[in-house]
């Protein structure tokens, strides 16, 4: 059975950081894409950060500079660095697993979610 368990969110003043991390089980990480979401009240979710088929790094404009994604394949752990917070940021992130399709090796529009890990940011 696939799981995905976020952890690693809290609430910090502007300009803090957080460390958000995501274990993974019943799958192998290198044949899923591994990202990371995020859903504020009122708005849609939308893809913060991602690891490509070529293992390159991927992130939205508003995170840039800030935000950092990576994957630890020993542990089987996805984990996103977010430094320089804003109030904006402020959202449920849940970390994403998606099959990688075997005949192209790109990501397939559905997989699993976690449950996701809250992180607030006050001004």
């Amino acid at each position: 059975q696939v799981q995905l368990v976020e952890s690693g969110g809290g609430s910090v003043q502007a300009g803090g950081s957080l460390r958000l991390s995501c274990a993974a089980s019943g799958i192998t990480g290198s044949s899923y894409c591994m990202g990371w979401f995020r859903q504020a009240p009122g708005k849609e979710r939308e893809g913060v950060a991602h690891i490509d088929r070529d293992g390159r790094t991927r992130y939205a404009d508003s995170v840039k500079g800030r935000f950092t994604i990576s994957q630890d394949n020993t542990k089987n752990t996805l984990y996103l660095q977010l430094n320089s917070l804003k109030p904006e940021d402020t959202a449920m992130y849940y970390c994403a697993a998606r099959p990688r399709r075997p005949y192209d090796g790109t990501c397939s529009s559905s997989g699993y979610w976690g449950q996701g890990t809250q992180v607030t940011v006050s001004s």
